[in-house]
């Protein structure tokens, strides 16, 4: 923690300089109180410290219901009034008419750098979110019998989901009917729907290349995805198919709830799915992915992959004060399957397929097994583009509240770029807001207050944040500082973490950093972004400490990472049915992929000559 205190210390220094103010009280009261609370002033007292200056940003005044643990002397709490009184009026705490964006962003990056830190929270802190999950689960069983009983509410939602998503889920079905087992012939099959394995956990333990062994179907599946389709090459290896174990609804396997390490203050809760239901999620999820990014409307509207879109609307409504940016709290979990239902309502095969790949039940950690009514959590392959479709129409509801008449598709066309959907991360017009939330209420969500922004020229969405057209975004340290070359994982991120106080222009602070990088690695060169070297960016371009006899290119030598893809062989069917399912017309980029892989065990650094861009 000393590494950690050192940092802060001229991060402290070289931004009371920027902003022209003394921080030496400032220091020792946060040396202090690191002193008698430990790491989780740094960690979560510090960081709430940030979250409720966002709120008073947005706001517009200082409240002493908020910054609670920290002192006050006139209208302002008394750490970092330096930068405060630059920002909020000294006497009524009122956000001043001009604030100084540079103590903005000093505040943020000096209150919120160790908030995400991957850190093992406590035994409790991990049971505490495992029932929350439970407890969640719960409320999502009672907010579906309310809307079981609401049918104007529900007949809302149709009509809006149609209005925004029935020509692509027609054509999804058109895709996914080759699969049946009663749809077309064989000699038709149009290979649109090609089902895949992830990189992560699986709830039964098959890692890398073992998950292409397939030892389980389901009946659920068998009704809409004939197996033979899926699990074998082509039909001449249909004999293949008698190992195969067809499980009923009582006998599959349950997704498996676990909670992963996020931070001090609370860890993440993931499910691990079966891998057969993963192997056939991904199918559907690369379908929605594509056929989206077809569509000129709904790629306007909903982000999968890129979140260029929604930062640049941050920015926007941060400038203009039109946009407003919403977070949603426990989000995935709280999609039933009575949304999804009413989302594909016309659609029956599409929906078939969807609760034929969803599993319906969850072994929670430490609780047991459970039924569930939402329709997946966070580690489905369907939970992202299905919550988005979802949020998206519930916010044309509220947008169709606002204009007091049934939406028609003029409209949708007149909201482009003022609506956009990634996740939980929603934009859509300020005018709108009470309504949308209403609405999200009354279907059951979450909007996360404290992350979500529309009355004042603050704004946050999809990792960037935005005070009147100025980012104000911030560098964040993850991980504890290195001790040794042993610590390569946390070497990697100090060197990246240097290399962006660089870009955001805290030199003082880099400097520190690379005097300490230096100490460890010994050899620490200037290189370009590109370069496979672990070394430190510089405007003036790369050093080269010699050039290659062979290739006459300029070299380095530093220190690179490397990691080693375990071991996992794949032969017979398995393999050349792995061979079949590959994407794309380049050759493939591991030519050992059925020998190694999965995630790597051990990820370590070595030292050698390399190019320095």
């Amino acid at each position: 923690m000393k590494s950690l205190m050192l940092l802060y210390q001229e991060l402290l220094l070289e931004l009371g300089a920027r902003c022209h103010t003394s921080t030496t009280m400032d220091l020792k009261k946060i040396q202090g109180r690191v002193k008698h609370e430990g790491l989780s002033f740094l960690t979560i007292s510090l960081p709430q410290f940030g979250k409720d200056f966002e709120k008073s940003l947005d706001r517009g005044w200082l409240s002493k219901q908020d910054f609670q643990g920290f002192s006050w002397k006139s209208g302002l709490p008394k750490l970092f009034s330096g930068f405060l009184c630059q920002v909020f009026n000294t006497g009524d705490g009122r956000l001043l008419d001009y604030p100084d964006i540079e103590a903005i962003r000093a505040v943020r990056q000096l209150t919120l750098i160790y908030g995400k830190m991957f850190e093992r929270t406590t035994k409790a802190r991990e049971h505490a979110a495992l029932l929350e999950y439970v407890e969640c689960e719960k409320d999502v069983s009672r907010m579906t019998d309310k809307l079981e009983s609401d049918a104007k509410l529900r007949s809302d939602f149709k009509r809006v989901s149609h209005l925004l998503f029935g020509s692509l889920f027609t054509d999804m079905e058109e895709s996914l009917e080759w699969g049946s087992i009663c749809q077309k012939d064989i000699e038709d099959y149009s290979l649109d729907a090609l089902p895949n394995h992830g990189p992560g956990a699986t709830a039964d333990g098959l890692k890398g290349n073992q998950k292409w062994r397939h030892a389980s179907w389901t009946m659920r599946l068998q009704k809409v995805f004939n197996v033979a389709d899926f699990l074998i090459p082509n039909y001449s290896f249909l004999e293949e198919l008698d190992e195969v174990d067809i499980l009923e609804p009582g006998s599959e396997l349950p997704v498996k709830v676990v909670a992963v390490p996020k931070t001090q203050k609370a860890p993440r809760i993931i499910a691990q799915e079966p891998t057969v239901m993963m192997f056939m999620q991904k199918a559907i999820q690369e379908l929605f992915y594509e056929k989206v990014k077809r569509d000129n409307l709904l790629n306007t509207f909903i982000g999968f992959t890129d979140q260029a879109p929604n930062q640049d609307l941050a920015c926007e409504g941060s400038l203009t004060g039109e946009l407003a940016t919403l977070d949603l709290s426990e989000a995935s979990d709280r999609v039933s399957c009575l949304h999804v239902s009413d989302l594909c309502f016309r659609h029956q095969f599409l929906l078939e397929a969807l609760m034929a790949v969803r599993s319906e039940k969850a072994d929670v950690k430490g609780i047991g097994v459970i039924p569930l009514s939402k329709y997946a959590s966070m580690g489905s392959a369907l939970t992202f583009p299905l919550e988005a479709m979802v949020f998206l129409t519930i916010c044309f509801l509220g947008i169709e509240d606002e204009l007091n008449r049934p939406l028609r598709r003029s409209d949708l066309y007149s909201h482009l770029g003022r609506v956009r959907v990634f996740g939980d991360d929603i934009i859509i017009p300020v005018d709108c807001v009470p309504s949308v939330i209403r609405r999200l209420n009354s279907f059951g969500m979450k909007v996360n207050e404290n992350k979500s922004f529309w009355t004042g020229r603050f704004r946050e969405s999809c990792g960037k944040e935005y005070y009147a057209g100025e980012d104000v975004s911030i560098v964040r340290v993850r991980k504890h500082a290195p001790t040794s070359r042993k610590d390569a994982q946390e070497i990697i991120h100090w060197v990246k973490m240097s290399n962006l106080l660089y870009k955001a222009g805290l030199w003082r602070s880099v400097k520190w950093c690379d005097s300490f990088l230096t100490r460890i690695l010994q050899d620490y060169p200037v290189v370009l972004e590109s370069s496979p070297v672990l070394g430190r960016f510089s405007f003036m371009g790369y050093e080269a400490q010699k050039m290659c006899d062979r290739l006459h290119r300029p070299l380095v030598k530093g220190w690179m990472e490397r990691s080693v893809t375990p071991r996992n062989t794949l032969d017979d069917h398995y393999a050349l049915l792995k061979w079949f399912t590959l994407r794309g017309d380049l050759p493939i980029a591991d030519p050992s992929h059925l020998e190694r892989s999965g995630r790597p065990l051990v990820v370590d650094i070595k030292r050698g000559w390399a190019i320095p861009y």
